[in-house]
């Protein structure tokens, strides 16, 4: 049965299913809808990515920031929406002279990258210069693959979970509004994207409600390679296809 264009009734249920478990892993690390999400939707319907996951990202940070708002810092976070704003502008830039097959071509770059950043080992400092850098390559990475996390994480690894929930939150509902900017100024944001959200955002309500009643029992370090392994694999196939459609 299909529901719209090309995605079917079976489609959005599963899109529902990756969005819960994506919204609940961010509900408890403070990052995670996009690293396990994006890749499974993508799997599922390329329509899915970037536009209706990034609306439905934007929903989610407006939920974790009221939650944890006491615990918020926005001295630090200014620096990485600064540079988020850097971020957006050349992913417009990307987005209006690539095709479809480049599209995969760089979703498939960009998702194993952030596979390696999060298996990278490195821990930079938080402070202003790391922000800015952060900042830009999250929300580039965002707007493209909707997978904008593991950059910004990197620098707020060593913090406590509040903070890390609160702070990620502010950046990310920062990012989220400078990449729809960018995907509808790229015209990758219509009609047929607000639908899709409109279809998959209660995914999301679950998920964070979820989240709530798992926050001090869910073992994210234990699920960690479950979900790079997930994104490796999703972003190995997003690769390969645009490589061979060129």
């Amino acid at each position: 049965m299909k529901l719209l264009t090309d995605i079917t009734l079976t489609q959005i249920v599963l899109a529902n299913l990756a969005l819960m478990a994506g919204s609940c892993l961010q509900g408890v690390a403070g990052y995670g809808i996009g690293t396990l999400a994006a890749p499974l939707l993508f799997l599922i319907s390329p329509l899915l990515i970037p536009a209706p996951l990034v609306l439905n990202a934007t929903l989610l940070t407006v939920f974790m920031l009221v939650r944890n708002r006491s615990a918020l810092q926005i001295r630090q976070v200014r620096f990485a929406i600064g540079g988020g704003v850097g971020g957006a502008i050349l992913a417009a830039l990307t987005l209006l002279v690539i095709s479809t097959q480049g599209f995969d071509v760089i979703f498939g770059g960009l998702i194993l990258l952030a596979v390696a950043l999060s298996i990278g080992g490195r821990k930079p400092t938080l402070n202003a210069r790391n922000s800015i850098l952060a900042g830009a390559a999250s929300t580039y990475m965002g707007t493209i693959t909707a997978v904008g996390g593991p950059p910004i994480a990197l620098i707020y690894q060593n913090e406590k979970g509040p903070l890390v929930r609160a702070n990620m939150s502010a950046f990310f509902l920062a990012a989220s509004f400078l990449s729809l900017s960018a995907l509808f100024t790229s015209g990758y944001l219509g009609r047929t994207e607000l639908m899709l959200f409109v279809a998959t955002f209660p995914g999301v309500l679950i998920g964070f409600w979820l989240s709530g009643k798992l926050v001090n029992r869910m073992p994210f370090e234990g699920l960690r390679p479950v979900i790079l392994g997930v994104a490796a694999v999703a972003g190995l196939a997003a690769l390969v296809r645009g490589l061979l459609a060129l």
